[in-house]
């Protein structure tokens, strides 16, 4: 496999989410991802619970392939970057172990503060360090 740091890159995937030029978004998700790659979500609680009493087994949210993965970047570069309040950043501490990656981000005021929001990230990658899985924890 690909030697890869992985506060390197977690620290790439992270910019690509608060990157203001779409062609440079596309071109960053071709170069993270695996032709075919997924970024798998699961929704906050509160979606979890509506879609629950709708009777939805499921409540994971997925993107496919450059297209899907562009149009998810994308929404959420215009939600939560886009209107200058925020950023994204990769917290230290990433670590890898064979084909796994984990890490730790969070959502803070562009002037500073205290981080709003946050998750955590395990990224299954290929033989050639691409993703192939991206698993999302919102909130953690």
């Amino acid at each position: 496999m690909t030697d890869i740091h992985a506060q390197d890159l977690a620290v790439r995937y992270i910019a690509l989410w608060s990157e203001p030029d779409a062609e440079l978004r596309r071109r960053a998700i071709q170069e993270l991802w695996a032709e075919g790659g997924a970024h798998i979500l699961q929704p906050p609680q509160e979606i979890r619970e509506i879609a629950a009493g709708l009777g939805f087994d499921s409540t994971t949210l997925q993107a496919h392939g450059y297209d899907e993965l562009g149009v998810r970047v994308t929404r959420s570069y215009e939600r939560f970057v886009a209107p200058g309040q925020f950023t994204f950043q990769a917290r230290g501490g990433a670590v890898r172990l064979h084909d796994v990656v984990t890490f730790n981000w969070e959502m803070v005021p562009v002037g500073g503060g205290e981080a709003v929001g946050g998750g955590l990230e395990v990224l299954v990658l290929d033989e050639n360090g691409r993703i192939v899985t991206d698993y999302m924890f919102p909130g953690i």
